[in-house]
């Protein structure tokens, strides 16, 4: 059966990978692509999702005017302000886009019964209880303890019951006052729904800055040569995060689409988990076998308001769930950004200079 498929942020790096491999995975699908087209990049993106036969409209889920003509069956939101540190600098558009812009999505499945896939954030989770995880320092990167104190946190990363009761960014708050908006609008209005709450998303076509993208801006900096700071935590490079490719991303909503019936109402933590993982230096020590270049380095003791030593997504309900599991491993995941790169070396050295 044919879709109608809407995607938010869908000239972005995941809405527009989406995009284009459900477009070529179901070529009989009506997808359009809205995007406001504010992350510097994403209008790259626009003549690949026109040749994918991909209806692009240059739209803001901030004004629901531009929703109000569409009629999806199936709604994928991937648009955000994903940047921690557009909270603490301003806060506007962030909340703005991350919770009205929501409202309005919802707001439009009510109206069209589409279904909705939502993508949240792992920055849900509260700041300081994520600073107190019990961790050891390696020669590498720092690790979590395998005895935990707080609920939901083991050597597998943090879970979907970790506790949700104190601060945590207000880029996360948004995206979890959206979760709970969700849920409300599912029962209200018996909209199917999943909430997938994404870790570090990285892969080709990311164009990746400090505060978000750290994968593709490290790869991109070593091949252009240009200089890098270990930023808190002593600045030994040592802070760790799960890392997901955006092709195992892809390979996830494709089956939930597949199993929205089975999934819906169901909220997921979406990760790379314990095997996929890097510290910032092992992504130097990759980095600089892959480029075959060294750039300079420079540490910051300081930690940046927000910023948590270890991160790692526990996303074993999930894979028991579905089956599903990712598949690419930092080496090569590292490689395809690097490729890309090198492909589109003209297209992207200004977008990351």
């Amino acid at each position: 059966m044919s879709k109608k498929v809407l995607i938010t942020g869908g000239a972005g790096f995941v809405g527009s990978y989406l995009g284009l491999n459900l477009a070529r995975i179901h070529p009989d699908w009506q997808i359009v692509a809205l995007d406001n087209l504010k992350r510097r990049g994403s209008e790259l993106n626009i003549p690949r999702l026109k040749q994918a036969g991909i209806e692009f409209i240059h739209g803001d889920i901030r004004n629901s005017e531009d929703l109000d003509h569409l009629q999806p069956d199936l709604i994928l939101e991937c648009s955000a302000e994903p940047s921690v540190m557009a909270g603490y600098t301003s806060p506007g558009y962030l909340l703005q886009t991350n919770l009205v812009g929501t409202i309005n999505c919802l707001e439009l499945a009510r109206k069209t019964k589409a279904d909705f896939i939502f993508l949240s954030t792992s920055r849900v989770y509260p700041i300081s209880y994520l600073s107190d995880l019990k961790y050891l320092e390696g020669n590498t990167r720092f690790e979590l303890a395998e005895d935990q104190s707080i609920v939901g946190a083991s050597k597998y990363g943090i879970a979907e019951n970790f506790p949700l009761d104190r601060a945590r960014s207000l880029y996360g708050t948004t995206k979890l006052a959206s979760e709970l908006l969700i849920a409300e609008y599912a029962d209200a209005y018996q909209i199917r729904t999943i909430v997938d709450r994404c870790g570090v998303l990285t892969g080709p076509w990311q164009m990746g800055k400090v505060d978000q993208g750290v994968f593709a801006l490290w790869m991109a900096n070593h091949y252009f040569n240009k200089a890098l700071k270990y930023i808190g935590y002593g600045g030994t490079g040592k802070q760790v995060r799960d890392f997901l490719h955006i092709a195992d991303l892809l390979d996830l909503i494709d089956l939930q689409i597949d199993r929205l019936e089975e999934f819906k109402g169901e909220t997921f933590n979406v990760g790379g988990g314990i095997s996929n993982t890097l510290s910032l230096l092992e992504t130097t020590n990759l980095c600089q076998q892959i480029t075959g270049k060294e750039i300079p380095i420079t540490p910051v003791a300081q930690n940046r308001s927000g910023d948590v030593p270890i991160f790692i997504t526990d996303s074993r309900k999930l894979e028991l769930a579905t089956g599903w599991s990712p598949k690419r491993d930092a080496q090569s995941t590292l490689e395809d950004i690097y490729q890309w790169i090198r492909q589109y070396e003209d297209q992207v050295r200004d977008i990351f200079s």
